[in-house]
């Protein structure tokens, strides 16, 4: 559904949101997120240049998020590092179809459309307020019932 890259970027975004106001290398990122420092590196320039992140220098520095967490949604994310392909043209490249989408096309990219619409109407903030049975980035309660999470 969604690159391993895009994937990564939402996990970054999530890791900031559940600490807000705090800057954080892309080693401490790294730790947490299970994702590459190396490639997170890379995921975070997308994510500077997308103006969701901004990179602070010096001591006491590192990454944090431009905005509040229930103004950034998941399509934003998305956008800024491998953005959902619509279906325009014919992807048969036939001549006599051009923009008009045959049956099968045309469905393919209504499914995609209501994707990207959640995904548009889904802020970082309402991910982290909906009550699941685990939490973002942590682990699953353990046999004493403590949790154990890196985030804390």
């Amino acid at each position: 559904m969604i690159s391993q890259t895009a994937e990564y970027a939402l996990r970054a975004i999530v890791y900031l949101a559940m600490n807000p106001g705090n800057a954080f290398t892309t080693q401490q990122i790294s730790l947490t997120t299970k994702v590459p420092a190396a490639y997170l590196s890379k995921v975070l320039q997308s994510l500077v240049r997308a103006r969701l992140v901004q990179s602070q220098r010096g001591l006491g520095g590192g990454f944090v998020l431009t905005k509040a967490p229930d103004k950034i949604n998941i399509l934003e994310v998305l956008d800024a590092v491998d953005p959902i392909q619509r279906i325009r043209t014919c992807p048969l490249g036939l001549k006599a179809h051009g923009t008009t989408l045959c049956a099968l096309h045309k469905k393919l990219d209504d499914a995609t459309a209501i994707i990207e619409k959640t995904f548009a109407d889904t802020t970082i903030a309402e991910i982290l307020a909906r009550p699941t049975a685990s939490t973002p980035l942590c682990e699953f309660p353990s046999q004493e019932g403590r949790t154990a999470c890196a985030c804390e």
